[in-house]
């Protein structure tokens, strides 16, 4: 099962993600590939698996990404590989991609992997709080607050849309969605 989280950049999506995998046996991350800068907060291998934008684009050549998307001028994408070995595992893999990522991935994988989708939203004013505590330069706050609209303007392709303005109801929610559709999974494979 892959349970992919998304939301505009800031939304808390990375800590959901990781919040979800400390409290919950047999879920696991895929990190994607970026040609971003890496940042003091990132582990390679962890946040990101980082390369440049030259290797990012020789892996396009070689069919490597399911999907693969520009973001705020930099490349990111989903490993073939990597998500196909973590999908084989039979663990639960929690992702965070964007939006033209989730709708590409639901139209790939949904023959032969179950995906449960979820938005998680937040208020434009909070939304430029955190990213300004997060250290972003003021032209990628910018940046990143033009995709506003457009990415609150997807959430029709989600199953579930969640309002993430209490990390801990958040979580404790997506943990719940999780159990819920790992089960009607399970239910479906007995008959």
């Amino acid at each position: 099962m892959l349970v992919i989280l998304s939301g505009v950049a800031g939304a808390g999506k990375d800590t959901v993600k990781q919040e979800i995998i400390k409290r919950m046996e047999n879920v696991i991350t895929l990190p994607s590939y970026t040609s971003r800068e890496i940042r003091n907060t990132d582990v390679e291998g962890k946040t990101y698996h980082f390369v440049t934008k030259e290797q990012f684009e020789e892996m396009i050549k070689n069919d490597e990404f399911y999907e693969y998307d520009v973001h705020h001028n930099n490349y990111y994408g989903t490993s073939r590989k990597l998500l196909n070995e973590k999908i084989k595992s039979g663990k639960i893999i929690i992702k965070d991609i964007d939006v033209n990522g989730t709708e590409h991935l639901q139209d790939l994988l949904k023959t032969n992997t179950k995906v449960v989708t979820i938005f998680l939203r937040v208020p434009k004013d909070e939304l430029e709080r955190r990213l300004k505590e997060r250290t972003d330069s003021p032209a990628e706050i910018r940046l990143r607050l033009s995709r506003f609209e457009y990415e609150e303007s997807k959430i029709n392709l989600y199953d579930y849309v969640l309002k993430n303005d209490d990390l801990e109801k958040t979580v404790k929610i997506v943990m719940t969605i999780i159990e819920n559709e790992k089960k009607i999974l399970e239910s479906k494979k007995e008959n």
